[in-house]
């Protein structure tokens, strides 16, 4: 609609808040530890970066009215055949098939919301100098059976979500006094630097670091990655 009514300001907006928030504060902050620490040809790897040439294949026709220098530049680089100019082509249709995304969109951002309340947390602790990054830290989430199930839907890959070295869902019940309450209702937060070694390859603080004596400051999960099949990432 902003760009049938010749909205720039409003579209310089979206794409602004676009870039800022749901991918440099979210999507992109997340997937980073897939682009660098899984294997190259890996499907964590490449299912990120294909979810991504779909992402520019729509950014860069968002961006042609309002940068359009940028749009035709970004436009030379991305994989696959193309046309010679981004001002000759129509809006991407790439997202059409995708099934479920108003429950998708719904689950997320209550993910996001948790996300948000333990990084509030974890901002407290950095500032206090107990840890340097939210990969030093460990949290406890304590909740109700309703935020539990939520958080269940990340298995084990919770933690990659939070951007720290472990995340666990504890019962609501069994909260410690230390446990802090955020601002959702039936949600506690324990943040604690971790004891672990910190792995030199992901900077995860894991409880295997040293324990190959091959690669003495690796992780498990990075031995994995180098010299075994890879790891299995279905989420996050």
């Amino acid at each position: 609609n902003a760009y049938d009514t010749y909205q720039f300001h409003l579209i310089y907006q979206k794409l602004h808040q676009f870039c800022v928030v749901e991918m440099g504060g979210f999507y992109l902050d997340i997937t980073k530890d897939r682009q660098y620490t899984t294997g190259k040809k890996s499907l964590p790897r490449r299912s990120a970066q294909t979810a991504m040439y779909h992402i520019i294949e729509a950014l860069v026709r968002w961006f042609a009215p309002v940068l359009s220098f940028t749009a035709e530049e970004i436009w030379k680089f991305i994989p696959g055949n193309r046309g010679t100019s981004v001002f000759l082509e129509e809006w991407y249709h790439g997202f059409e098939n995708l099934s479920g995304m108003e429950e998708s969109l719904d689950y997320w951002g209550q993910i996001i919301a948790v996300r948000d309340a333990v990084s509030k947390e974890l901002e407290k602790v950095r500032v206090a100098g107990e840890i340097g990054s939210a990969l030093d830290a460990e949290v406890d989430l304590y909740c109700d059976e309703k935020i539990a199930a939520l958080l269940s839907g990340l298995k084990d890959e919770l933690h990659f979500v939070l951007i720290t070295s472990y995340a666990r869902v504890n019962p609501l019940e069994e909260k410690y006094a230390a446990a802090v309450k955020s601002e959702i209702d039936g949600l506690w937060i324990k943040v604690t630097a971790s004891k672990h070694a910190k792995c030199a390859r992901c900077w995860h603080h894991c409880d295997d670091v040293g324990s190959n004596s091959t690669h003495p400051e690796l992780c498990g999960r990075c031995i994995v990655n180098i010299e075994g099949p890879g790891e299995a990432r279905e989420i996050a």
